[in-house]
């Protein structure tokens, strides 16, 4: 601060000024006690140190000095040293909590100081776009968005999984799990955990994944498995057009990628079911307890799913068979056979095969259940028996002409169901077959109906029954 110069900001530049005629008499302490809405007695105290400092009685006294609450510099020295052992692609805000369990108590942003003074973190930058903003639903339970996040969660030191997530759009309460991958059971075994926990929500908002989407080649909507379960249980289905829609779930996943993954790092974690004992009793509950907010209505909109709703059947993969006169069905190369007792209607009926997620298999006909054995696996497709009409076809040369000598030798021989088929396709006795040797081919005159035939009688009629009209 040199003698000629003092530097203030504009606040005090302001209150220079409305003192300066207070010190001259032109200006009660009432008056500018209401302009610079002070009480009078603090009024006193300026005016006493502008009388004995100057000008610059209107600067804070702290100006240039260290802070009061500052930590020391050792105690910087120890938390930025720890960051760059331990947590060098820590966030401030994480890598603050990781501190405090060390001691080291110190606040996000004076270790986001520390840390850009240090050259260990730079700050991110964030473009602007302008989004229009969607209001969150009233009502707990309203409204469900849920989405996969494929990941290397493990960072490499197990196999690669799936985060599936459910979040409320009213609470942002998340119900979520690993699985191998974003599969249509893994979004069955998801939402079974989420009806356990909360009961039936009013809507499901997701992407156009194959897994909730279909269309035909005419551009034509199909119904999923998981799309089937839903409307089974009477939960409605919203498709996301672009991923801004369901922005919740998205930012959620990006929170899991950042956090989850070192938490996953400290715990060890190497496989799916040490991931999921992670997210269920460490990252779960801190994201529920501490990023939720309260819904603008009280009331929750869950349903419960009630015991006349099977839960187990309904999400599980349905498949459709018809029944066969011997009671029979066939599904992935498997028969079944249908035990008794026969119900009406149950022979060359349909017939719900439900598989479920816990590997068990169900027959359903109608609202019952039937009794059933596996009979073994079927023939495999491509090892059919040979069709007999067919058989010319793969016969050697010697063999066709050993035949031919044959019917030539006995020719008042009956014929048989295994007689040869030289000349004949197989197919229709009609048409020939080619030969091995080269000759021309038969060449087949036009059939012409004889002139006593029915067919003219009949045409001759009408054109006599047209000239006497």
């Amino acid at each position: 601060m040199n003698e000629d110069r003092i530097a203030m900001s504009q606040k005090e530049r302001d209150t220079l000024k409305i003192m300066t005629p207070v010190l001259a008499g032109k200006r009660t302490q009432v008056q500018a006690a209401r302009l610079l809405r002070r009480s009078t007695r603090q009024i006193r105290r300026l005016q006493r140190r502008l009388e004995s400092c100057g000008d610059g009685g209107v600067i804070h006294r702290l100006r240039g000095q260290p802070s009061n609450n500052c930590k020391d510099n050792a105690f910087r020295r120890q938390a930025v040293d720890l960051y760059r052992r331990d947590y060098p692609d820590f966030g401030p805000t994480l890598a603050a909590e990781e501190l405090a369990k060390h001691g080291l108590d110190v606040c996000p942003e004076t270790l986001r100081l520390w840390l850009k003074s240090a050259g260990l973190w730079k700050p991110k930058r964030r473009r602007q776009k302008h989004r229009r903003r969607r209001e969150r639903r009233e009502c707990f339970g309203e409204l469900v968005q849920a989405d996969g996040s494929p990941h290397d969660w493990l960072e490499g030191r197990g196999p690669r999984m799936d985060l599936l997530v459910m979040i409320d759009d009213a609470t942002s309460k998340v119900v979520a799990r690993f699985y191998p991958g974003e599969t249509t059971e893994g979004y069955m075994d998801l939402t079974k955990r989420y009806l356990r926990k909360h009961g039936r929500p009013v809507a499901l908002y997701t992407d156009r994944n194959s897994i909730f989407w279909g269309e035909t080649k005419a551009r034509q909507p199909v119904e999923t498995q998981f799309t089937r379960a839903l409307k089974q249980l009477d939960i409605g289905w919203i498709a996301a057009y672009s991923p801004q829609a369901k922005g919740r779930v998205e930012r959620f996943n990006a929170t899991a990628q950042d956090r989850l993954v070192k938490q996953l790092r400290l715990a060890g974690a190497c496989t799916m079911a040490e991931a999921n004992a992670v997210l269920n009793e460490t990252f779960l509950p801190w994201f529920n307890r501490r990023c939720t907010v309260k819904p603008a209505s009280g009331n929750d909109a869950h349903r419960p799913a009630g015991r006349s709703v099977n839960t187990s059947g309904v999400l599980s993969i349905h498949h459709v068979r018809t029944v066969a006169n011997d009671y029979t069905i066939r599904l992935d190369n498997v028969f079944y056979q249908l035990l008794p007792p026969a119900w009406p209607g149950l022979r060359g009926g349909k017939v719900v095969v439900e598989n479920r997620l816990d590997g068990s298999v169900r027959i359903r006909f109608g609202d019952r259940y039937l009794k059933y054995e596996i009979l073994g696996e079927a023939q495999p497709p491509g090892a059919l028996p040979p069709d007999p009409r067919g058989l010319s076809h793969q016969r050697c040369p010697a063999e066709k002409q050993s035949l031919a000598e044959k019917d030539k030798g006995d020719a008042s021989a009956p014929p048989s169901a295994g007689s040869s088929t030289i000349r004949r396709s197989g197919c229709s006795s009609a048409e020939p077959c080619p030969s091995d040797d080269k000759q021309e081919s038969i060449k087949r005159q036009a059939y012409r109906p004889s002139p006593a035939h029915p067919w003219r009688r009949s045409m001759k009629k009408r054109k006599k029954k047209k000239f006497i009209a």
